[in-house]
């Protein structure tokens, strides 16, 4: 049982946001848990939450519910849930029951990260089809956990950048070329297995089925590339502009020939091009299950768009994939010219709910 919002085909909008856990009170903490459980329950169905919903409660009381999203159909909305190192210090006693492979992720070459927009207690991720929805979800539950939880950092997404089963044409990232050709994909079912889900040998046993998430805040310089010559960006990828394919190929999901050369001599696909660096031919055959989305976040004072990609890649351990992989980009990619990491956070993403189950209650009992 897996929860939803991972394999999920990618909808179109996402809602993300990262919470910092207030109250000191581990049974407010469950509470809030359950709470939470109900309502993405009924948040899910498309149904207002609390016993009269948004417009039939009694005059002298606020709505249960916003109602923001009275009329809507729910879109496809999913509500993903992910547990933060933070909440395993000593407020909760959950210290024993940290994964060994939710670690703090390491500095990485050129990071340049925000604090107040990394890290994180808890985070909920939510992706519909309809932004007013994923809005929406985030705004409720937040207003459930006042007092208990405070939002520490949110991002709003639009324009999925990647494609979790082979239904879904591959979308553009705001580069403009096509991104997550290669993507884990849920019709991949032994390969998630490997790569994804979290196997009984790897523990914790309130852990098993569930997954390991990274979100980064990847700003674009996106006036930089866009005064960039085409062959340049092409060059920078590893992949075609118009078709996606591989450089040196015809059609995108062709097979990447890292071998094959121009005439010069030179490699087809440049040895520091981001698909050579991030394939899994070169970083000890891990895999990623990427599901991020673009931004824009107004401007930065400069006149210059605060635009980038908000990276979501879930994965059955970041020491063996993420952080060998981000160790490598950062390291030699092309790409780096163009980007900056400004916000990190990883959770720990238990598997799914059943009936009369809450969210994470493994990790309590």
């Amino acid at each position: 049982m897996h929860q939803a919002g991972i394999v999920t085909p990618v909808q179109d909008r996402l809602h993300f946001a990262a919470f910092d856990v207030t109250t000191t009170s581990r049974d407010d903490l469950i509470s809030l848990l359950k709470e939470w459980t109900a309502a993405a329950a009924l948040l899910t169905a498309g149904k207002d939450i609390g016993q009269y919903g948004a417009v039939n409660g009694p005059d002298e009381a606020p709505p249960k519910d916003t109602g923001e999203a009275v009329g809507l159909p729910p879109a496809r909305l999913t509500l993903t849930i992910g547990f933060g190192p933070g909440l395993f210090d000593k407020r909760f006693g959950l210290a024993a029951k940290r994964p060994k492979a939710l670690v703090d992720l390491p500095h990485f070459i050129a990071d340049n990260l925000d604090p107040q927009r990394s890290g994180g207690d808890l985070a909920v991720q939510a992706c519909s089809d309809d932004p007013q929805v994923a809005v929406h979800a985030i705004r409720n539950l937040a207003r459930i956990g006042f007092g208990r939880v405070a939002v520490r950092y949110s991002q709003l997404g639009f324009g999925r950048t990647s494609s979790t089963s082979r239904a879904q044409s591959t979308p553009r990232n705001l580069f403009g070329f096509k991104d997550g050709t290669n993507n884990l994909k849920l019709e991949e079912a032994d390969k998630l297995e490997q790569q994804l889900w979290v196997q009984s040998e790897d523990g914790p046993d309130w852990m098993v089925g569930g997954s390991y998430l990274v979100s980064r805040r990847i700003r674009m310089h996106i006036e930089t590339w866009d005064r960039t010559s085409l062959g340049e960006q092409e060059a920078v990828i590893g992949r075609g502009k118009g078709t996606g394919a591989p450089l040196g190929k015809a059609d995108e999901f062709d097979a990447i020939d890292f071998a094959a050369k121009n005439a010069d001599g030179e490699p087809k696909v440049p040895t520091d091009s981001h698909v050579r660096l991030a394939h899994p031919q070169f970083n000890n055959g891990a895999e990623l299950l990427r599901r991020g989305y673009n931004f824009v976040d107004g401007s930065d004072g400069l006149g210059r768009l605060d635009a980038g990609l908000f990276f979501l890649a879930y994965q059955r351990d970041p020491r063996k994939q993420f952080i060998p992989i981000q160790k490598q980009l950062s390291r030699d990619d092309k790409m780096n010219e163009y980007i900056e990491h400004v916000g990190s956070a990883v959770f720990a993403c238990p598997p799914g709910v059943t009936p009369g189950s809450y969210w994470g209650e493994k990790l309590f009992s």
